[in-house]
């Protein structure tokens, strides 16, 4: 299959992060967090996918932990800015020989920005527990640079481009 016909079957729409989407499960079940008290699914999950003409998922945090699950396509480069500075570069992809993930977890409170770096699309799945909510998602903007300047070089260029003046 191509890309349009995956995001067609899968009947993906355009993220705000960059690439496109659709929610494939969210719990019925809700539970209160820990953090703020408020209520939310257990879990959801989606299908998400970066293409040779949306190739960039770019810098955001979330509150909960996600776990990304590769599916098929071409392999997705990680970028994971941890609150302490420190930036871990991950593959997710299928080759495990040259040390790509199947599956990778990004903690809550991380920076994360995911990067089709070749071919033509990277289909993955992700889990969130609790369950994604728009209330708990931070779009980095330029202010990003300054939190990390140590890293301004590296990560500039996964920064929305509307968010940067």
């Amino acid at each position: 299959m191509n890309k349009t016909e995956i995001i067609q079957k899968l009947n993906l729409t355009q993220h705000i992060e960059g690439g496109y989407f659709a929610e494939t499960h969210r719990s019925l079940q809700e539970m209160r967090t820990q953090r703020d008290g408020e209520k939310r699914s257990v879990l959801t999950s989606i299908f998400y996918l970066l293409t040779d003409d949306s190739p960039i998922d770019y810098f955001h945090k979330n509150k909960s932990d996600i776990v990304h699950y590769f599916h098929t396509g071409w392999s997705i480069t990680y970028l994971i800015l941890h609150p302490n500075g420190r930036l871990e570069k991950q593959k997710l992809g299928s080759n495990l020989a040259a040390g790509e993930v199947l599956q990778l977890v990004v903690k809550g409170g991380c920076w994360k920005t995911a990067i089709l770096e070749e071919g033509e699309y990277g289909l993955l799945g992700e889990s969130v527990s609790p369950g994604f909510d728009f209330r708990d998602m931070q779009i980095a903007d330029e202010s990003l640079l300054y939190e990390f300047p140590h890293l301004q070089a590296e990560i500039k260029p996964y920064i929305q481009p509307s968010y940067v003046v």
